[in-house]
């Protein structure tokens, strides 16, 4: 179930081409620090609601969970506008400084982020002190091998991220790159069950209190995925052609397609998952899987996000 949040924390609720953005703050005087903020196309928007939050007090930092592009695509405007230094998980630092968009992820995916400058390292076992509730940084790989997660043990109040949604997690890129990792998803899963959080804060999807209920649809989830990989190539392929559809909204089918015929992410996932059907068929399953779910609509050659 969703929950009320406890006073110095706001999330800001986004759709799914952007992380939640979750501002935390102290007294008013006291900087704030902002975890994750969202999609580019979204930077505006972005923007506009942490100012309007922030209500005059300084933005102290801004830290990202991970370099995911929907996850820090509004740092480098927030770090202009608002001179709020971007402090990150060590994993990525080098690419990041070099902006290397294939190491990223960003050009392999098809996704955009603007460069931003990493001003200091997030280190898992790190404390962030913002008022009088003190945040513990723990390693979260899976999904991302460098993803961190924030834990504040008084009240047991978790910032998921990725790692756990009510309904699940986000795909888990290492298998996609034949680099075994559903074993530390299980792992991560098994810490947060450790952490008993009242309270999680996931990085897409409205905050919950029922954690076990979430973990056990995570877990079943991953059992799922662990006994037929290729259930999860079905969803990484359908995530990567539905992420491009929000950020384009309608495009028509052929170009689609052809989009998806040139996105590397999407040959590795055939490659890794699919390597004996023919790709062109494949990708328009994945189309058509996404028309039957309701996700998009195809009409007169258009497919239209819904």
């Amino acid at each position: 179930m969703s929950a009320a949040l406890p006073s110095g924390i706001t999330v800001f609720e986004r759709g799914w081409l952007s992380s939640n953005n979750v501002l935390l703050t102290g007294a008013d005087d006291e900087p704030a620090i902002l975890v994750d903020t969202g999609y580019v196309t979204h930077g505006p928007q972005t923007l506009a609601l942490v100012r309007h939050a922030l209500a005059g007090r300084p933005l102290g930092r801004i830290l990202n969970t991970h370099l995911h592009s929907d996850h820090c695509g509004g740092n480098a405007l927030l770090q202009r506008e608002l001179g709020a230094p971007v402090v990150i998980p060590p994993g990525e630092a080098d690419a990041a400084r070099a902006w290397d968009e294939s190491r990223l992820s960003y050009r392999p995916t098809g996704q955009r982020c603007e460069r931003f400058r990493v001003d200091q390292i997030l280190h898992p076992g790190d404390l962030v002190r913002v008022g009088e509730r003190t945040w513990q940084v723990l390693a979260a790989p899976g999904h991302d091998p460098h993803s961190v997660v924030l834990f504040a043990p008084d009240e047991r109040i978790l910032i998921s991220a990725d790692a756990l949604w009510e309904h699940g997690f986000g795909v888990v890129f290492p298998e996609i790159e034949n680099r075994p990792a559903f074993a530390e998803v299980r792992a991560t899963l098994d810490l947060i069950a450790t952490l008993k959080p009242v309270l999680v804060i996931p990085g897409h999807g409205a905050p919950f209190t029922d954690a076990d209920a979430a973990l056990e649809r995570a877990y079943r989830r991953l059992d799922g995925y662990e006994a037929a990989p290729d259930r999860h190539g079905w969803y990484a392929g359908k995530v990567l052609a539905k992420f491009h559809l929000l950020e384009v909204q309608q495009q028509r089918l052929p170009e689609l397609l052809d989009w998806l015929a040139h996105t590397p992410y999407f040959r590795r996932i055939h490659e890794r998952y699919f390597a004996d059907a023919d790709y062109g068929a494949w990708s328009q399953r994945v189309v058509d899987e996404l028309e039957r779910a309701g996700a998009v609509e195809v009409r007169d050659g258009v497919v239209f996000n819904r």
